[in-house]
């Protein structure tokens, strides 16, 4: 599959499980819905920071957008990390559920409007087609070390 393609199902992803989210003002599936929403995130950023941005970051025009890439990318680690810690009925879940969410949709915008469009008149269907192979692999090992992960701390 295309990286970009992959890249931009994995946005839609999560865009529609912010809309659920949205449309529903229950704490218990806000919580719910984060737990899918982290899953789908981490996933997204490991596969991104070890396939896609080292391979855009070897091309000069790229580095500065890769970087600010990754330093985004590191404000939602520490806010998920933030939110995991949060007690139950923290009443400050759901403002961080909310910056979470603007700052995903942010990263997302730029990602789409800005780079990806720079990619793809900078690489062939047939890199791109290989990039977006990496990148599956990438995403199975993860998932499959994150549910190892998950099944050894039951």
């Amino acid at each position: 599959m295309n990286a970009l393609k992959l890249l931009k199902e994995d946005h839609q992803k999560v865009q529609e499980l912010f809309a659920e989210v949205k449309a529903t003002e229950s704490e218990r599936q806000h919580k719910q819905l984060y737990k899918k929403i982290k899953t789908e995130l981490e996933t997204h950023m490991h596969i991104e920071e070890k396939v896609f941005y080292p391979t855009l970051k070897q091309q000069e025009e790229f580095k500065d957008q890769v970087l600010e890439a990754v330093e985004e990318h590191l404000q939602v680690k520490t806010l998920i990390r933030n939110m995991d810690r949060l007690a139950n009925g923290n009443e400050r879940f759901d403002a961080k559920l909310q910056v979470l969410m603007d700052n995903i949709e942010h990263h997302v915008e730029e990602e789409e409007t800005e780079l990806f469009p720079e990619v793809q008149k900078h690489f062939s269907a047939e890199e791109l087609e290989q990039i977006g192979i990496e990148l599956e692999n990438a995403k199975k090992e993860f998932t499959k070390k994150s549910r190892a992960k998950a099944a050894s701390s039951r």
